[in-house]
C-alpha cells in the first residue's frame, strides 16, 4: 500500500499529466527524503517518437521523475505548502541501464543541502534494484506563481 497516492501527490506539487511522472510514494521524510514509483506502460506519449522500433523513457524524463520525488519531499514540509519546486540545475548525472515499457522505475531523492529557497538533492533511478540512472538535483523554492 502506497504511502500517497497520484492524488494525494497532487495535491502536494503542480505537475499534472501527462507531465507528472511519478504514481506513488512509498517512503516519505518531509524535507529529507521521499521514494516514489513510476510504473512504465507502453501508452506513455514519448514511445511513440523515442523510439517507435526500441522503445526507451528518455533519460531527462528519468531525471525528471526523479525531481518530481524530490519536489514532493521539499514541498511537504509545512512552511512550502502551495510552492513550486523549480529546476535550478543538473550535475553527474549517469545512466546506466534502458528503461523500458513494464518497468516499475523506484525513484529515490535525498535533500542533502539547503540555504534560503535553494537546495541540492542525491537521487537514483532503478529498476528491479539495478541502478538505471544518478544525477545531483539543483533545485529553487518559488511562490508557485
Amino acid at each position: 500500500m502506497p504511502l500517497l497516492t497520484t492524488k494525494q501527490i497532487m495535491e502536494i506539487i503542480p505537475h499534472r499529466q501527462p507531465f507528472l511522472l511519478i504514481d506513488t510514494i512509498e517512503e516519505l521524510e518531509p524535507g529529507i527524503k521521499a521514494v516514489a514509483v513510476k510504473n512504465v506502460s507502453y501508452n506513455e506519449p514519448y514511445f511513440a517518437g523515442h523510439f517507435p522500433n526500441e522503445p526507451v523513457m528518455p533519460g531527462v524524463l528519468i531525471i525528471e521523475a526523479m525531481a518530481q520525488a524530490g519536489a514532493v519531499a521539499i514541498l511537504s514540509r509545512p512552511e512550502h505548502k502551495g510552492k513550486t519546486a523549480y529546476f535550478a540545475g543538473i550535475n553527474g548525472a549517469k545512466f546506466k541501464k534502458k528503461v523500458l515499457p513494464g518497468d516499475v522505475l523506484t525513484l529515490e531523492l535525498e535533500i542533502i543541502k539547503e540555504k534560503g529557497p535553494i537546495g541540492i538533492g542525491k537521487g537514483t533511478a532503478k529498476v528491479n534494484g539495478t541502478l538505471a540512472a544518478s544525477a545531483e538535483l539543483t533545485f529553487a523554492i518559488g511562490n508557485g506563481e
